[in-house]
């Protein structure tokens, strides 16, 4: 059996015929995650950070990234909408759920799944800059550069994926597949693509 064949076998059974194939294995993400969260100990050595997750599909990342971390650090989450159930960001943000922590001097890495066109975390970086935190850096797991519509500072990179749909690891479709320990791609017919 082949090296993708047997990660494929490893998904859950209900899941794999929609799968196209594994994209990123969950082995390359936690690797990658111990290599982010280094970074983050020496960038803020002798600071206190405050993580701030974005819901619903950066839960899987502000966990293992914050149970990595060397330095003193601290979770919070925000939930914004610009998806709906669609595969493409309609550019209107809304804030479905605001954070419970002042930021106001504050350290904050904002903590994303994927930094698709960039409308989202343009806005929700300006909402948070305007409360006046220490500094405001940014974390996302995957980016899609071919698809960026708006120029961002994203600090933390895990991984550059190309403009395919991907799912898995707290990335969802129609609120399925989030709990996928590798990123996938699927088979067209999986979501109308």
């Amino acid at each position: 059996m082949s090296e993708s064949a047997e990660m494929l076998e490893r998904l859950p059974a209900a899941y794999r015929s929609q799968v196209e194939e594994v994209l990123i294995s969950r082995e390359r993400i936690a690797e990658k995650l111990d290599e982010l969260a280094g970074a983050i100990d020496r960038d803020y050595a002798g600071e206190e950070l405050l993580l701030v997750g974005v819901l619903k599909g950066a839960i899987f990342v502000v966990a293992d990234l914050h149970r990595r971390l060397g330095v003193p650090s601290s979770v919070d989450f925000m939930a914004v909408s610009s998806y709906g159930s669609a595969t493409t960001s309609s550019g209107v943000v809304r804030i479905l759920k605001d954070l419970d922590a002042e930021i106001e001097d504050r350290h904050v890495l904002v903590v994303e799944d994927i930094v698709d066109s960039g409308l989202t975390l343009d806005y929700l970086l300006k909402n948070l800059r305007s409360r006046r935190p220490a500094s405001v850096e940014v974390l996302s797991l995957l980016t899609k550069p071919s698809r960026r519509e708006v120029d961002l500072p994203i600090r933390y990179v895990g991984f550059e994926v190309p403009d395919v749909f991907v799912v898995g690891y707290g990335l969802d479709f129609a609120e399925h597949y989030r709990g996928l320990s590798d990123i996938v791609t699927l088979k067209p017919e999986a979501y109308g693509g």
